[in-house]
């Protein structure tokens, strides 16, 4: 599976995730930092990548999405340290996988 982290979450994420083996990319590195959140969007579905974001409204363009679709994982931790929101995504990466391997498309961290 490949990952697509939003402005919103720090590119160490991305960088977290590669570490275990999935590709992923912030927007930043994908020069989407300064898109809208439906170009965004339009870029995951395109090229198949799950979208790790703080940003409810990826939540509401899934919600509303008709046919396509990619799984979005929202995080809804509140503002820490980059070293904090590493070290409690971590564990919770396994879970992820297990969900998005079951076909789910909303998966909320909390």
């Amino acid at each position: 599976m490949k990952f697509l982290v939003d402005a919103q979450l720090p590119p160490a994420l991305a960088r977290l995730i590669n570490s275990f083996g999935h590709p992923a990319v912030h927007v930043q590195d994908a020069q989407l930092l300064l898109a809208t959140d439906l170009a965004i969007w339009a870029y995951a579905v395109s090229q198949q990548h799950v979208i790790v974001t703080k940003d409810e409204d990826f939540k509401n363009i899934l919600l509303l999405a008709t046919e396509r679709k990619t799984p979005v994982v929202w995080v809804r931790i509140r503002n820490c340290s980059n070293a904090a929101l590493t070290q409690w995504f971590q564990p919770l990466f396994p879970q992820i996988l297990e969900h998005l391997e079951h076909g789910e498309y909303l998966i909320e961290l909390y």
